[in-house]
């Protein structure tokens, strides 16, 4: 049987997707994993969140148990008996919590920063804001959307579909070795985003490799609802 490792909610999710040239992600991709397409075409994914209520092993650590998050993230695919596992690959995670990065990148194999990240949510007069902003070296960047209240299921097959059903987590680890870690999660709704506002210097962040991503428009821009998630404990493959 499976342990959980950690135990949190994940809310309110702006997920920003670009297309980009394969190519570009061939250095991430975990041993014994591929990338992961949808109709043909691969995706990197700007998403800001709100961590909250995290409980590692069921505790709850004195000021980390409630914070912003924003990552970069690919999307690849795992066959294991005969059957695919689709799964997330983060490129960076930035959080404003300095134990969080340093156990996710000791214990999982990730790529956390740590530096000032904060959340912007208000509800009001029929309409939703959310919006996330981190600063580095001196550089503010952010990540908003106005929504309107009312979340909608997801589409069977849509792309907003294919963007948050994907339930592993996949890292290189040491030696060619691959870790590997299931995060369970309902299905989420999503809220109809109205407009989006999105500032990011890829370049300074991620490196001259995203550097493109600064003339780029996002091909599609969403709010996920959220939930309660379950991430259980790691292993090697």
């Amino acid at each position: 049987m499976k342990n959980v490792f950690m135990t949190a909610s994940w809310n309110h999710l702006i997920m920003a997707n670009y297309v980009v040239d394969p190519q570009v992600l061939q250095y991430y991709i975990p041993p014994q994993t591929e990338l992961d397409l949808y109709e043909g075409q691969c995706y990197v994914s700007l998403v800001g969140f709100l961590f909250d209520d995290v409980r590692l092993k069921g505790w709850r650590i004195p000021f980390h148990t409630r914070f912003p998050e924003v990552n970069l993230r690919f999307y690849v695919r795992y066959k294991e008996q005969g059957q695919w596992k689709r799964g997330v690959v983060f490129i960076s995670e930035i959080v404003p919590k300095p134990a969080i990065s340093w156990v996710a990148n000791v214990l999982y194999k990730e790529h956390y920063s740590t530096m000032p990240v904060r959340q912007l949510f208000q509800q009001e007069s029929g309409q939703l804001t959310v919006g996330y902003t981190w600063i580095y070296k001196g550089k503010v960047n952010n990540l908003r959307v106005t929504a309107g209240p009312v979340p909608v299921p997801l589409a069977a097959d849509s792309f907003e579909e294919f963007i948050t059903e994907h339930f592993w987590g996949y890292s290189a680890g040491t030696g060619g070795k691959t870790v590997e870690y299931q995060v369970a999660h309902p299905r989420w709704n999503i809220y109809p985003v109205q407009q989006y506002k999105l500032a990011c210097d890829f370049a300074l962040l991620y490196g001259e490799k995203f550097a493109f991503l600064n003339q780029e428009q996002p091909v599609s821009v969403f709010l996920a609802e959220g939930s309660p998630v379950r991430i259980f404990t790691k292993r090697v493959i």
